[in-house]
């Protein structure tokens, strides 16, 4: 699907099925950082394990599996580095999730990548604009989708630790 090269090491993006072990790996680690990162700021502590295993099993991803969606696997240097997933919401509006680097390969590159990919794959998906979601407490991520044209807009859904939404228009490739 899309390949970008930085320095002397390479990413490259390709759908992945959902549920494939390196998914799943990714899965586990974007939902134990952006949960343990919750607990800490709001309750002092971790996740407690239980409820981790418990939400991480809930979240299958299932969302993400054509003809309606498409989860993105990054790998850098040919190791699972991070994911983007789009959905269709409707027709014309795709909606981006678990956009995720890994915590040891951040600042090279590969949130706008995995970025790019997911546009790319919205506008093959029908997608005329994308929508998403985030907390304020992920600074970095919201500042990421500033730099490539999201721009916040009102609430678009219930999610129960949304704080702020975003959209991008599409524009044919």
């Amino acid at each position: 699907m899309t390949t970008r090269t930085t320095t002397s090491t390479s990413w490259t993006v390709a759908p992945e099925p959902f549920d494939s072990p390196a998914a799943a790996a990714l899965w586990r680690a974007y939902y134990t950082e952006v949960s343990d990162r919750w607990y800490l700021l709001h309750r002092g502590h971790t996740t407690d394990p239980a409820e981790l295993e418990r939400e991480i099993a809930a979240e299958t991803g299932a969302e993400l599996a054509p003809p309606t969606g498409v989860l993105l696997l990054a790998r850098y240097d040919g190791e699972p580095a991070g994911t983007a997933g789009v959905r269709l919401r409707d027709a014309g509006t795709g909606e981006l999730k678990r956009v995720f680097v890994r915590q040891d390969l951040r600042g090279k590159g590969g949130g706008a990548v995995l970025l790019t990919a997911a546009e790319e794959a919205a506008r093959g998906l029908g997608a005329e604009r994308l929508v998403l979601d985030t907390r304020g407490d992920l600074i970095e991520a919201r500042a990421l989708y500033a730099r490539h044209g999201y721009a916040e807009i009102e609430r678009y859904n219930d999610e129960e630790y949304a704080e702020h939404w975003f959209t991008k228009r599409l524009h044919s490739a």
